[in-house]
Order: structure tokens, then C-alpha cells, then sequence
């Protein structure tokens, strides 16, 4: 009597198949798997590629995101979209891409701000950086720096110490929102002198600037780059670099422990991309890829060069690597500071 067999993929065979045979048939479904993962990669994009950040337009972030996304259009032969979703801290843009395509094709704009600083700051934070995100590729890394109204009461760091010690209410900076870079840096920088000053958000990019020209505030910490019109026309000027050492694009700024003050007074940060986790990981080496290719570029270093911060290529592992490392510095930092979390 006949009983029929089954195969591999389920194929009834008259006799039953040697060993050699569905050995054979077993590595070419796997070669054939293997070999097909490439073919999405490749296939990437299959549309327009769409930039959610959280950065109004105008300053560093976006300016550097323009300048990448340019090149991504150009090499894909596909539009690489900017949009600007600033406000609620961040998680307005990073909001809608959380709850974007998984496929490559919608990314975050983020810094360490986001990532590494607001888990200590707010107690409900409505994303969990490593959970709902994957690294694709860092942007840059920048110094910030203390600036000043050109024509305005303050003309060193001396200066805007000791009215803080004089008047604990008189000293005001202006941050973009609440744990920014300039936000903890402005709070660093009064408990290394032990004054006190306000912190004063503005949504608006232009007018976190003008308000130091205008006299609202004293100062602002931001990279050279978001300061640059406003210098250019003599209308701010920089009085100190946040950091150990002076900046080779800017070598006329002093450190804060050049003019006197207290070690320690350091605030940099990182910008990069990322997508909504579950996206493959051959879409996002390919990107990784070209993101390193574009910032390469001689154009894309000379404007960078003109924004007072450095183009950074890493790897996502990396990338990841740096925001766990970043975590635990901002968490040991908020404590000592005592910014109490909202």
C-alpha cells in the first residue's frame, strides 16, 4: 500500500527523500533567505524620507539637519523633508515619530537633551528613549558658550558673577525649554558659584536671542553657531566657552577657570538621528552609512566649521554606548545640582 511522505516545505513525494537531498534543499532555502535581507536594504526608499525635530528653525540643529538632509536627497534621488516640531520639550516631535513607521523612512532629530537629560528632570516622560528608539547616526558634538548683550552692563564672567551675588533676583538667562543643555548649564554655573539665577524658556528661537540683546535677560549657553548672525551684527558677544579649553575656531574665548571661576563649569552637547524602534537593521546600517558619507563631505565640514561644532560619525552600537554614558552622568549631575524634577 502507498503512504504518502511530506518534504520540507510540506510536498507530498512519491519516496521518500535521501539525506544529501534534503540537505541540499535546507541550505538553499537558507542561502536564499540570507541573500534576499539585502534586496529591502536596496530597495530603500521607497518614498520621500521625512525629518521630525523638535528644534525651531535657524539654530544649529536645524541648520545641521538641512545640510545632511540635502545630501541624503541628493544621493537617494528622493526628497529628505525637514519638519520642525519644537515645543513641550521635545515631545511633540518625538511623539510623532514614536508612533511613525517602523521602516527607516521616518526619523527623530534628537540630542542628548532628550535622551540622556530629561529622564531626571520630568517625572512623566511620555517615551523611553532606549525602548521606543534605535540610534541611526550622530550628527555633531559642540562646546556651548556664554554670551552677552555687545553693548550691555556685562563684559566678563566677573561681571554677571558678582551682580548674581549682589542681587540674587537680577541675573535671568534664557534656555529653549526645561533641561536643556543651556537650561543645566545656566543652573551649573550657579551652584559652582554658589549665586543664584533665573532661568527664563522661550519657545521661540529668535527671540531666546534677542532677549539677551534687548536687555530681558543677562545671558544665554548655547554652541557659537546659534549666537552667529547676532555677533556678526554686533549685537551679542561671547565672554566665555563652557569647557576645559578654549575652542581653535574661537581662540579669543576664555574658560570660565581662565577668568577666575570655578572648575567644572563644562556643558557640551550631541545631536543625532533616530527611528522608531522595530526598524530593520540593514535600513539603518545603510543609513548610518550615508550619514557618515555626507558629513564627510568638504562642503558640509566648512559649514559645520562656521557653527562651532565638530561632524561626528559613529556607529549605532556606539551611539547607544554614549547615551547610557551621558544618563548616568546627567543623573549624577542633577543630583548635586538639586534641580528637583517636574
Amino acid at each position: 500500500s502507498y503512504s504518502p511522505k511530506f518534504g520540507p516545505f510540506g510536498v507530498i513525494l512519491k519516496r521518500p527523500l535521501s539525506w544529501r537531498v534534503m540537505l541540499a534543499i535546507v541550505v538553499a532555502a537558507m542561502f536564499a533567505f540570507v541573500t534576499a535581507l539585502p534586496a529591502r536594504a536596496q530597495e530603500f526608499p521607497k518614498r520621500n524620507i521625512r525629518i521630525t525635530t523638535p528644534y525651531p528653525t535657524g539654530i544649529s540643529p536645524d541648520i545641521a539637519a538641512r545640510l545632511v538632509a540635502d545630501k541624503l536627497s541628493r544621493h537617494w534621488n528622493r526628497q529628505t523633508v525637514i519638519e520642525p516640531r519644537p515645543g513641550a520639550n521635545g515631545f511633540i516631535a518625538i511623539g510623532v515619530v514614536k508612533k511613525g513607521m517602523a521602516d527607516g523612512h521616518e526619523l527623530l532629530l534628537a540630542s542628548n537633551a532628550h535622551f540622556s537629560i530629561n529622564p531626571h528632570l520630568m517625572k512623566e516622560l511620555p517615551y523611553d528613549a532606549e525602548n521606543d528608539f534605535v540610534p541611526v547616526g550622530l550628527i555633531y558634538r559642540a562646546p556651548f558658550f556664554v554670551a552677552v548683550a555687545a553693548n550691555g552692563p556685562y563684559r566678563t564672567m566677573q561681571d554677571l558673577i558678582a551682580a548674581a551675588r549682589a542681587d540674587a533676583n537680577r541675573i535671568a538667562y534664557s534656555t529653549a525649554y526645561v533641561g536643556s543643555p543651556g537650561h543645566l548649564g545656566g543652573a551649573l554655573l550657579a551652584f559652582l558659584t554658589g549665586t543664584q539665577m533665573l532661568a527664563v524658556h522661550f519657545r521661540d528661537g529668535a527671540q531666546l536671542y534677542t532677549s539677551i540683546v534687548n536687555g530681558d535677560v543677562a545671558f544665554g549657553i548655547a554652541t557659537v553657531g546659534s549666537f552667529a548672525s547676532l555677533i556678526k551684527a554686533n549685537r551679542l558677544r561671547l565672554v566665555a566657552i563652557a569647557a576645559r579649553t578654549r575652542l581653535a575656531s574661537e581662540p579669543d574665548v576664555p574658560t570660565l577657570v581662565e577668568q577666575g571661576g570655578p572648575a567644572g563649569f563644562e556643558v557640551d552637547s550631541w545631536v543625532g538621528l533616530f527611528a522608531p524602534r522595530g526598524t530593520p537593521a540593514d535600513v539603518i546600517r545603510m543609513l548610518n552609512e550615508q550619514i557618515g558619507v555626507a558629513l564627510n563631505e568638504l562642503d558640509v565640514k566648512e559649514r559645520f566649521r562656521g557653527m562651532g561644532v565638530e561632524p561626528a560619525t559613529m556607529p549605532p552600537a556606539a551611539i547607544a554606548d554614549l547615551m547610557r554614558s551621558d544618563f548616568r552622568r546627567y543623573a549624577d549631575l542633577v543630583k548635586r545640582i538639586g534641580i528637583t524634577p517636574e
